[in-house]
């Protein structure tokens, strides 16, 4: 007779038999969630509901309301998409995944799509959920993954196990196709009933799906042209230099390269960020404003610094004017849930102030423009300021462009600029390596290196502040009249040596040890890549520290 084990579910008290699975106990509960089950945290480590109970446990149940069940939920939705494809058009089909657009991912096919052929794929999906096949995980050597990755034509996943020093990898199978992810499984096709596709060009499609940024919902998709553009930019000069997935890079690092590589993308960020300049130049007769947004990370001290000293270069003369100065006093402006200032949202703003003095400055008046005192918490103004002939004004701000700002001045006067770290560089093809995740490691190294916080205190604020960028930042990145990609090809190495000795200081007691066990996860297969030959200007440099703009 099987002996029972106490243990705690979702607040509750039972006793079960050793070896029950977290499957057989999700189903108790399923009714509880509007979404499936996906994943469970037992004790304080995520584990797959093909996880047996074998010692008292406290165990939460999430699904895909949460952020690592959200993760774990794409990850299957990409396996289901994959497998879909293959059925339908041959082992030889394949799917790309690109990147983030509009709350989905953009998915590229290796043959001609069109809109009927896209529906036709989201019906098989469709119908592969409704068998509610298992999705198995299996342990094989790793010379025989790398076989067969091989043998169906799948080099890049061959070659990124290349550079894995385990004995067996760790598969996932549905039927007979086998694939390896870097994020939890569901155990089963059934738990993947919520997506949707929606065609986007003969090349390629959105693969949609419910997030904590969308109410968990699936809005109706919203086509970004200008961030889709600036994507493909990065990812056709990507395929030109070779270097499309971290197998690539790891290459350029192994065969000694990679200062070239360096040099090359740092003479393009700077060439980007020159051609700016010229077209701010040419348009200086009425542009008198240049405005400067981007999410948290996305080196906006270091790009606003270089812009400046390329329109110097030119003959104009820029003055500075950070939005973070025209805050509301406290006390009178709006309160987040804790009862607190908020400062991400646009109402913090004294929108109303800083439209009037920027107008006095467009027409020659002189200014006192404040300088906010966060110590005491109000404005306090002691900075004069008048535009001279040459002059050109500066504003950066997470609400820069936001249309509400500066509305009463001419759209004639203004030169808006979107920032963001838009990462090009895959793990392989059906594994991408997330912008938001580039974003936040630099964060969590500047804010090491410059504020003295530690890894737990930035992944901590680090969902608040997302919150803020989906609600006051990403909603106007199509008000830009230039998006500037300031993530670098080749970071992601150097990143891994500063951010990977602070990710281990997490302890495993901590809630946030897994997200930076995942984080960890992430560089497994990634070589290290030194910093000495990157130069002071860089945009990692911000991060990083040697910046010759700040440190």
């Amino acid at each position: 007779m099987l002996e029972n084990i106490k243990i705690i579910v979702q607040g509750i008290e039972k006793e079960v038999p050793v070896g029950t699975t977290l499957l057989q106990l999700s189903k108790e509960f399923a009714q509880k969630f509007r979404f499936p089950i996906l994943l469970a945290r037992v004790n304080n480590s995520y584990k797959e509901l093909s996880y047996p109970i074998n010692n008292e446990a406290t165990i939460e149940f999430l699904d895909l309301k949460t952020r690592i069940g959200n993760r774990t939920h794409i990850a299957g939705l990409t396996f289901l998409l994959l497998v879909a494809v293959k059925e339908l058009y041959g082992p030889k089909a394949n799917i790309i995944v690109q990147h983030s657009l509009d709350k989905g991912i953009y998915i590229e096919t290796t043959f001609p799509i069109s809109e009927t052929l896209v529906k036709s794929i989201a019906k098989k999906m469709v119908h592969l959920v409704e068998q509610d096949l298992a999705i198995t995980k299996v342990s094989i050597e790793r010379v025989a993954a790398i076989r067969y990755f091989e043998s169906i034509g799948d080099i890049a996943k061959a070659n990124i196990m290349k550079y894995n020093t385990n004995t067996h990898i760790t598969l996932y199978r549905i039927g007979s196709y086998y694939n390896y992810f870097y994020q939890y499984m569901p155990t089963s096709t059934e738990m993947l009933r919520d997506f949707k596709l929606t065609y986007l060009n003969d090349q390629g499609f959105i693969l949609q799906f419910p997030t904590v940024y969308g109410d968990n919902q699936i809005k109706e998709y919203v086509h970004h042209p200008h961030m889709f553009q600036v994507f493909q930019e990065c990812r056709d000069w990507a395929k030109l230099m070779k270097v499309e997935t971290v197998a690539d890079l790891n290459r350029v690092v192994s065969s000694n390269k990679i200062d070239d590589l360096i040099r090359i993308d740092e003479t393009l960020q700077s060439n980007r960020l020159l051609n700016v300049a010229k077209q701010i130049v040419s348009l200086k007769k009425d542009k008198k404003i240049v405005l400067l947004a981007g999410p948290s990370s996305s080196g906006k001290t270091t790009t606003t610094a270089k812009l400046c000293m390329y329109l110097r270069s030119f003959g104009l003369n820029p003055k500075m004017i950070s939005m973070d100065d025209y805050f509301l006093d406290r006390g009178e402006g709006p309160k987040n849930k804790a009862g607190e200032d908020d400062f991400e949202c646009f109402e913090a703003v004294d929108n109303e102030l800083m439209g009037e003095q920027i107008s006095k400055l467009l027409k020659g008046d002189t200014v006192l423009t404040p300088v906010y005192n966060f110590i005491f918490g109000k404005k306090e103004f002691v900075k004069e300021m008048k535009l001279e002939k040459n002059d050109i004004l500066l504003i950066e701000g997470i609400h820069a462009l936001n249309p509400q700002v500066l509305e009463k001045v001419p759209a004639k006067n203004k030169f808006k600029i979107y920032l963001s770290a838009l990462t090009e560089l895959n793990i392989d093809y059906q594994n991408r390596f997330a912008t938001t995740d580039n974003r936040l490691l630099r964060r969590i190294i500047r804010d090491s290196r410059t504020r003295g916080y530690g890894v737990e205190n930035t992944l901590k604020m680090w969902p608040n502040v997302r919150m803020g960028e989906e609600k006051y930042i990403f909603p106007y990145q199509d008000e830009a009249d230039v998006t500037i990609n300031t993530a670098l090809i080749y970071e992601l190495g150097v990143l891994k040596t500063y951010v990977e000795p602070l990710l281990y200081s997490v302890d495993e007691d901590s809630e946030y040890y897994e997200e930076a066990k995942r984080l960890l996860n992430l560089f497994r297969l990634i070589l290290p890549i030194p910093s000495e030959t990157i130069p002071s200007d860089s945009i990692i440099r911000e991060f990083i520290g040697g910046s010759c703009f700040h440190d």
